[in-house]
């Protein structure tokens, strides 16, 4: 693993041969994180989580969201209305399928992690719609 400071307030990029990722994730996390794979919906564990506590990506371990920005949203993805810091992610161009999207992913390790629309609720107007496969989950309280 290899580690390359950033600008000041960016995270420190880390990246991994694909045989490391591999070793790192489930086939599930590297499907969606690495191959950029999608969950089927209302499948992931994180979707019906209402604990209280922050989300991290699965690859890296970087907070990306907070619990108190999560909301559901119906569509079947663990949705959130902004992520716990702008500078934790990255929002890319997406025209696969045959659609204009804004794909997600991870600013640290470029993990994909979904995609953001502008259907979500007030006050961002944004619902970022996030693999649960692509995160983790630590309670508040817990050791981080």
């Amino acid at each position: 693993m290899s580690t390359t400071p950033e600008a000041s307030g960016t995270p420190a990029k880390v990246t991994h041969t694909d045989a490391e990722w591999r070793e790192k994730l489930t086939p599930q996390q590297y499907h969606v994180l690495r191959e950029k794979g999608t969950e089927r919906p209302y499948t992931g564990t994180l979707t019906e989580n209402h604990e209280t506590g922050n989300y991290h990506c699965a690859g890296c371990g970087e907070l990306l969201f907070l619990s108190g920005a999560k909301f559901d949203s119906g569509c079947g993805w663990p949705s959130f209305v902004i992520p716990a810091d702008s500078k934790a992610i990255a929002e890319h161009e997406d025209n696969t399928l045959g659609m204009r999207r804004v794909e997600v992913t991870c600013a640290r390790c470029g993990g994909h992690l979904g995609h953001v629309f502008p259907d979500g609720p007030r006050p961002t107007g944004l619902r970022y719609c996030i693999n649960s496969a692509s995160l983790t989950f630590t309670r508040e309280g817990d050791p981080e």
